[in-house]
């Protein structure tokens, strides 16, 4: 398939970025969507402009500078598109009816193999050798891309805390990873056992449940969710629980397990 010249692509890229315009003015005013056909228009012009985006990307003289938009900006809206898309996320687990719950965010469009915890790790070895005026744009950059990686968003908020809470005391690079791996151990521990405590479930049987979840990629039975629980619940609530704590078993993998490796 022939690809347009770069310049028709360009063209494109500013129809698409005057067509998100039109519904969201400014990176804030998605916030304040009125509804969700409004949200959903959103969602579809702004994944347009994702995919001429990518064509773009696959120019070697692409620049940001031929385009109408920052990539700063391009970065801030595609932040409020993967909100909408973790809200989407939770409409789904509370089984709430919505005219979002099958748009496709084609998150692929999105997605960075190399940009995972180890390679936030690395970004923050080189912040912690950076002359003192240049810090805080080079913190700004690292808390953007994890707000903008579909990776780490689920992680954002405990890398953020290591960053702002333990990242100052240490003072040798290199250890760093290590620091960190301790941190979020610690991290997990606390997030599973108040997990255990909400649901009431025995800590011990859980773990070896998602240790097998997780090896297998298979989501477990309810009735062996149910196994775990310290009282069977009854017949009326079953399903509503197990699916439940299936949902919150999931998201405990997304954030401490899934893409915390090397």
């Amino acid at each position: 398939m022939l690809i347009p010249p770069y310049g028709a692509i360009v063209r494109k890229f500013s129809e698409a970025f005057a067509e998100l315009l039109v519904i969201a003015p400014t990176v804030k005013s998605v916030d304040g969507l009125p509804g969700e056909e409004e949200e959903m228009a959103f969602i579809q012009a702004f994944r347009n402009l994702m995919r001429v985006k990518n064509v773009l990307g696959s120019f070697s003289d692409f620049t940001w500078d031929d385009l109408p938009m920052s990539e700063q900006s391009f970065v801030d809206y595609k932040s409020k598109y993967l909100d909408l898309y973790d809200k989407v996320r939770r409409d789904r687990q509370k089984e709430k009816v919505s005219i979002l719950e099958d748009v496709d965010f084609e998150l692929e469009l999105i997605h960075r193999d190399e940009v995972n915890v180890a390679y936030i790790l690395k970004l923050l070895a080189k912040l912690k050798q950076t002359e003192k005026a240049d810090q805080q744009k080079q913190k700004k950059a690292i808390l953007d891309m994890l707000a903008g990686e579909v990776e780490l968003r689920s992680k954002r908020e405990l890398i953020e805390k290591f960053i702002e809470e333990n990242l100052p005391h240490i003072n040798d690079v290199d250890a760093i990873p290590d620091e960190f791996e301790k941190y979020w151990n610690d991290q997990k521990v606390l997030a599973l056992g108040k997990l255990c405590d909400e649901e009431e479930l025995d800590q011990k049987q859980f773990q070896s449940l998602m240790d097998s979840y997780i090896y297998s990629q298979q989501e477990p039975l309810r009735d062996d969710v149910f196994k775990c629980l310290d009282h069977r619940p009854s017949v009326l609530k079953a399903r509503q629980i197990g699916e439940r704590i299936i949902a919150k078993m999931k998201e405990f993998v997304e954030v401490f397990v899934r893409g915390v490796a090397a």
